[in-house]
């Protein structure tokens, strides 16, 4: 393909398109706040750039030759299309973006629920978030802020535990009056719901509660909370849920806590993010929000 030696600048085709819309160097002057000769001025030079003549000039008419005609209907859409990128680029630098890691189950039961009310504050930021990790542990390179659930606070970073992870028993309300029957032998009968994760968290609840390490008939062994979760709302079995995660689900009754004790673990919730990101006036009022949801600043790690 043949590259000219000397381009032409942008707004001299932007010029041309113009007069040659208008045919008249005079409207197309008004129209650019320019003045006649200027625009005759650029278009004589474009010509000499391109080595062809756009217009033939007639006393009292402008009229486009071949080239011309050619030149309008191929660049004409192309600085369309330029303008929209431009513009498109400028909204998106408008917006600011904070990336996010979160763990799944935060995220769909207590993170997004209330985003909309975090939205609503400051519309013109953009939230990126990741929550593929079941239990993320680690702040990446590529997070602005995250929620790490962890045994301990992370190092070499501003770190504010949000609140501990505790379980709690429950079950689907249909399972109840099988609960209430059994008592402490509810998993002669009832299924134990088993988060892999988390195998000896039964035995622990069990001592707590005061009753002999469960012994069931049958168990659901399943890799992820979420899961778990569902499986106990769906009624095919008891579960150890997560007390905070699952307040929704038990004050609309698709869960019922089925002793009035709660297991609290060595895990807690802990908002996460390095100290450069940190001063980021986005990522400030979005930790500060975060904390006024789930935490205190007073909590500190």
């Amino acid at each position: 393909m043949m590259r000219l030696s000397r381009p032409p600048p942008t707004r001299s085709l932007r010029v041309f398109c113009v007069a040659a819309r208008h045919r008249s160097f005079k409207f197309a002057a008004e129209e650019l706040y320019l003045t006649p000769s200027a625009v005759s001025h650029q278009m004589k030079e474009l010509e000499e750039i391109l080595g062809a003549r756009l217009f033939e000039r007639r006393p009292r008419s402008l009229e486009l030759t071949r080239a011309g005609e050619a030149l309008l209907a191929d660049v004409e859409p192309l600085l369309e299309a330029l303008d929209r990128s431009l513009a498109q680029v400028a909204r998106g630098a408008a917006r600011r973006s904070v990336r996010m890691v979160l763990p799944p189950l935060f995220a769909t039961e207590l993170f997004i629920p209330r985003l909309g009310a975090f939205r609503a504050l400051h519309p013109d930021i953009n939230i990126q978030i990741d929550s593929h990790d079941p239990r993320p542990q680690l702040h990446p390179a590529s997070a602005d802020v995250s929620v790490l659930l962890t045994d301990s606070p992370p190092q070499g970073l501003q770190c504010t535990r949000l609140f501990t992870l505790s379980l709690t028993a429950a079950c689907a309300p249909q399972l109840l009056p099988d609960v209430a029957r059994l008592g402490g032998e509810l998993f002669r009968e009832l299924t134990l719901i088993l988060h892999k994760a988390s195998a000896g968290a039964w035995s622990a609840w069990a001592q707590e509660v005061g009753i002999g390490p469960p012994e069931p008939a049958s168990v659901l062994e399943l890799d992820a909370m979420h899961a778990v979760v569902h499986a106990a709302e769906r009624g095919l079995g008891v579960a150890l849920v997560p007390t905070a995660h699952c307040a929704e689900r038990f004050r609309c009754g698709t869960l019922v806590p089925i002793f009035a004790v709660d297991l609290p673990t060595a895990d807690a919730l802990y908002l996460v993010s390095r100290t450069k990101d940190a001063d980021k006036s986005d990522v400030r009022m979005l930790a500060a929000w975060i904390l006024e949801q789930f935490g205190a600043p007073s909590q500190a790690a």
